[in-house]
């Protein structure tokens, strides 16, 4: 007989059918179907593939592609500027340099004027304006060469404005040589933005001057068609030469100022700013003086100045050649070390004394 008490004994599971026995219809039992409960799918297949570790091989090489990959962002910003320096540095002194064809009745002076003007701004690049984030910013000799060469064009377009484009001093100015004398004074630094000004965007400096050189385009071409007034007498002559040597001599003041402040320093680093400068300056009397020669044949042929016009002209091109690999101040008396500053206002006042020997002849 049972005691109540004792525990009833477990209820004994039935014996399912054994693995992999099927239904007498084929299909799989119960415990072999597949299930789509939540939780109850398989991982991915990749999962094992994320979880594994990096390999030290492959941690070699990725460490190897972010080194190089540092070193060739490093190696483009210190090469940026200096190369970028000299593929865009240019200092074009060709003697040779000419307008190119000029038309008959215009004047080959003007034309040389509107040639540099486009050699300088469009052909060659023009670093004076460039900001800081461009390599030409980094360059000084060949913007204080190209300023020298539009401030003497500037000069000269003021004089041709003043006396050879009219006639005596009562007629107009012509409007477009005032037009260009106005543009040339345009600061030679000027970007798409003057900070200096406004923070809106302005003109730049090359855009002033690409004006400039179709105004004296247009001038020449009214000149060619009779038009417009290109007075070849020796007054004229006279007085243009007499800006050049002025000019000249305000360049030779700038030298000696230089070389008494700053020769014998240790380093002087705007004695290449004032040489280039005035190199510029004279590179351009230079041309202008020789078309001038073709513009005034007449007059040169009748006071006989053949020779000593070609002689002044020898003269400006000298001083506008030297081309020191490296601009020193040193002491006008010393032993080792040269003063290019010297050697260049020895060309200058030399050229500025035969101008003045030809306008004491033109004046009489």
């Amino acid at each position: 007989m049972t005691d109540a008490s004792d525990p009833l004994p477990p209820e004994e599971t039935p014996p399912g059918p054994p693995s992999g026995a099927r239904s007498p219809d084929g299909a799989p039992t119960p415990s072999e179907a597949p299930s789509d409960a939540p939780g109850s799918a398989e991982a991915p297949a990749d999962a094992s593939a994320e979880a594994r570790p990096e390999t030290p091989a492959h941690r070699r090489w990725r460490l190897r592609l972010s080194h190089a990959a540092i070193g060739v962002v490093a190696a483009a910003l210190l090469l940026y500027y200096p190369v970028g320096m000299l593929l865009i540095s240019r200092i074009d002194d060709d003697p040779g340099f000419g307008p190119g064809t000029v038309e008959d009745g215009a004047s080959h002076a003007v034309a040389m004027a509107a040639a540099l003007i486009d050699r300088e701004v469009d052909q060659h690049a023009w670093p004076a304006s460039d900001p800081f984030f461009y390599p030409g910013a980094a360059l000084d000799n060949m913007p204080n060469y190209q300023t020298g060469i539009i401030y003497a064009l500037s000069r000269f377009a003021v004089d041709m404005t003043d006396q050879i484009g009219r006639t005596r001093g009562s007629s107009e100015a012509d409007p477009d040589l005032d037009k260009a004398a106005g543009l040339l004074k345009y600061p030679p630094h000027v970007w798409i933005f003057d900070p200096t000004t406004s923070w809106a965007p302005t003109a730049s400096s090359q855009s002033q001057y690409r004006a400039a050189r179709r105004a004296l385009l247009s001038y020449n071409d009214k000149l060619a068609s009779h038009q417009a007034v290109f007075e070849r007498r020796a007054d004229n002559l006279l007085s243009t030469l007499d800006r050049f040597a002025a000019d000249i001599g305000s360049t030779s003041a700038i030298l000696d100022q230089q070389i008494r402040d700053h020769s014998g320093d240790f380093v002087d680093f705007h004695a290449d700013d004032v040489f280039y400068n005035a190199k510029g300056k004279l590179y351009a009397y230079a041309l202008l003086f020789r078309e001038l020669g073709i513009d005034f044949a007449k007059v040169l042929d009748e006071r006989d100045l053949k020779g000593v016009w070609d002689q002044t002209g020898q003269s400006l091109f000298e001083a506008a050649s030297l081309r020191p690999l490296i601009v020193i101040n040193g002491r006008p008396d010393g032993l080792l070390l040269p003063n290019h500053l010297a050697v260049e206002g020895f060309y200058l006042l030399r050229a500025r004394t035969q101008l003045r020997e030809i306008t004491n002849i033109l004046a009489k």
